[in-house]
């Protein structure tokens, strides 16, 4: 059985090239024999990167319209993950399976005060004091980003999903999350999913979770395993 293409979508402030090219997984993944998609999110990377919170409203929709038409697996990371699951949730025949990292209780039940925090951080000049959002904040700085289109991201996205769309997603999903990260836990996104399984990474945090070996080889398991 010839397995279906791969699609990596990175997370926010960074790009494929550095999430994915960088640690690995398109090498092994072509190794393997499997054709592989790295799109950049709107607002990142060598994407289009307007300033403009509008623009990013319907960023579900924008990644589809440029995903393969499918069948697909597809592994994302926080942001991505986010957006794989509003894709799936609307095109549910277009995924085989997927594996969905660095999201859990997060973007079932927000934390606004939070993305507030994030979206201070990345716009300010000066480096915010907490470890935390100094990270967000040095996203931003990378030659690759743009601190405006960023934060029109955080304004014009809404990362909250309802769970009746989650329900709707049919293909057999695998949730990894490590368990020091702030994301968590997995267990509502698990249960509300009906057909997902999850794993916890040991002693990693979110922007530890790409670095990851353990999440690299459940992932490439997860996504190399045929159907029946």
């Amino acid at each position: 059985m010839q397995l279906p293409p791969v699609v990596l979508v990175h997370g926010f402030g960074t790009s494929s090239r550095r999430t994915w090219g960088s640690l690995g997984w398109i090498d092994l993944l072509t190794e393997a024999g499997r054709e592989v998609h790295t799109p950049d999110v709107l607002g990142h990377g060598a994407a289009p990167k307007p300033h403009e919170p509008a623009a990013y409203a319907d960023l579900e929709g924008w990644l589809a319209d440029r995903l393969p038409e499918g069948p697909l697996d597809a592994i994302g990371f926080s942001l991505g993950a986010r957006l794989l699951l509003g894709v799936a949730s609307q095109q549910q025949a277009r995924f085989r399976r997927l594996v969905i990292a660095g999201v859990g209780r997060n973007i079932i039940n927000g934390d606004p005060d939070y993305r507030r925090r994030v979206a201070e951080a990345v716009a300010a000049v000066r480096r915010p004091e907490d470890p935390g959002m100094a990270y967000f904040s040095a996203l931003a700085d990378r030659p690759e980003m743009d601190r405006e289109a960023l934060v029109a991201l955080l304004q014009g996205f809404d990362p909250d999903i309802e769970v009746s769309r989650l329900a709707r997603i049919t293909c057999p999903v695998l949730v990894v999350l490590g368990d020091r990260d702030r994301s968590g836990p997995a267990d509502e996104l698990v249960a509300a999913l009906g057909n997902a399984e999850s794993r916890t990474l040991r002693g990693v945090d979110h922007f530890a979770t790409p670095k990851s070996y353990d999440f690299l080889d459940a992932a490439l398991s997860w996504v190399g395993e045929p159907l029946p």
